[in-house]
């Protein structure tokens, strides 16, 4: 027996050594030990092996443009919309696929093998959607990139965004995206979730809206969305991001509420780097952390990833396309401290977040996709607590970055043991 690629000796996040035969783009075997040839062998000797990060929510057309044509001065997310509405006019087809292949590249030789971006639709030209639409297409190869029809200003607010949405589906887009809190009106903003569910019942398409991203307590279109995914079939396929809202809710009603969420099958995306940077500006003392509320979520069967969503952009400052910061932050503020809950947060940027976006294909299972992702960590908490470094990451079975492991030792003054440096975090 042969393979065109072994990756020997890794551990997996079940604690199990193993050894993984890959076959052309296939993982043909999982075994303690493979006695076989192969074309290429990856060391990840007492290194975790995952399945690869999936980020389930971002704004690649908005990505790495920090800067232009201004800096969000407020931090708030109502200036973020409107230094985006400055930005649009300047966008070319060229620059907004330039930069979001440069962040798939980044993406990459972070192990996030698979992302779902919302890209604009309130712009006549949909130049956002062509260009990403080409990105989708080349990156194809090691990266599945899924695009949600996102009328950023408004499904009826924005005169021709509904138009627009249409078009961009009718284009190849594969989600249906919305923003109820951002319409006109409370009524407005349920109205689009009904007709947004049904164009995405009818088309067979999944559907994420931005709902309640809000400090609001009244704002409550989750509700609408959890009813219209169970009037139109919508379970497993609908997904509500952000939801922040909720951290204000009256907790009575919020009892009420994470039933409905479960029972219709539709899933939370909060994105906790940015959430608790854009929410609550306008408080004073108490400050709220502005993230929803992932444990009870959690406790009551919701199906919970977190996201990126932001990276250098008219939202954030920061970021470096690393899941591991996302979840890091993500367990930080939701307080999801024990060691299984501080594993399950490893799981919702890998095995949760591909569930959301419907990636069947990925997985260590033997006849899954051989895409995975090589930690200098042992374990999925300690890959967390150090972020720690990727050095192999392969996709569809080949090899598409690489790092040096960082296991050299150091010895410390008065210490006559050497620290190996996974335990120190250097």
């Amino acid at each position: 027996m042969s393979f065109d690629l072994i990756v020997k000796g890794g551990v997996l996040t079940d604690g199990r050594r193993v050894d993984i035969g890959i076959s052309g783009e296939t993982i043909a075997a999982i075994e303690p030990s493979l006695a076989a040839q192969a074309g290429r062998i990856v060391d990840a000797t007492d290194c975790l092996v995952s399945q690869p990060f999936v980020d389930p929510h971002f704004h690649m057309d908005a990505t790495l443009s920090y800067g232009i044509p201004r800096i969000n001065a407020s931090g708030t997310l109502l200036e973020g919309i409107a230094l985006w509405g400055e930005l649009k006019p300047l966008l070319t087809h060229e620059a907004v696929k330039e930069r979001a292949l440069a962040y798939c590249d980044w993406a990459v030789s972070m192990g996030l093998l698979a992302i779902r971006t919302h890209v604009d639709t309130c712009d006549d030209r949909l130049l956002a959607v062509e260009a990403l639409l080409e990105v989708k297409k080349q990156v194809a190869p090691y990266l599945d990139l899924q695009l949600v029809a996102f009328p950023q200003d408004g499904f009826y607010r924005d005169p021709t965004a509904r138009e627009n949405t249409i078009r961009a589906l009718d284009m190849g887009v594969d989600v249906v995206g919305g923003i109820p809190h951002f319409e006109r009106t409370m009524a407005d903003g349920r109205r689009s979730v009904t007709e947004l569910c049904e164009l995405a019942a009818a088309r067979g398409l999944m559907i994420d809206l931005h709902c309640d991203e809000t400090d609001d307590p009244q704002s409550r279109h989750i509700e609408q969305l959890a009813f219209e995914a169970q009037r139109l079939g919508l379970q497993g396929r609908a997904a509500g991001s952000h939801l922040t809202s909720m951290h204000s809710m009256d907790n009575y009603y919020v009892s009420k509420l994470l039933p409905l969420i479960a029972e219709a099958g539709v899933s939370a995306i909060p994105n906790p780097l940015i959430n608790i940077v854009i929410q609550g500006r306008h408080d004073t003392y108490p400050k709220r952390r502005g993230m929803t509320r992932v444990p009870e979520m959690l406790k009551a069967g919701i199906r919970v990833g977190f996201g990126q969503d932001c990276v250098l952009d008219p939202w954030y400052p920061l970021g470096t396309a690393d899941m591991l910061d996302v979840a890091f932050m993500g367990l930080h503020v939701a307080q999801l401290t024990s060691p299984a809950d501080m594993a399950h947060c490893f799981d919702m940027v890998t095995k949760v977040n591909a569930a959301i976006l419907g990636l069947d294909h990925l997985g260590l299972e033997v006849g899954k996709r051989a895409s995975l992702v090589v930690l200098d960590a042992g374990t999925p908490v300690e890959a967390l607590r150090l972020r720690a470094e990727r050095t192999a990451v392969v996709s569809r079975g080949k090899v598409v970055a690489e790092r040096p492991r960082r296991d050299t030792a150091l010895t410390l003054p008065g210490r006559p043991n050497s620290v190996n440096r996974r335990h120190r975090g250097g």
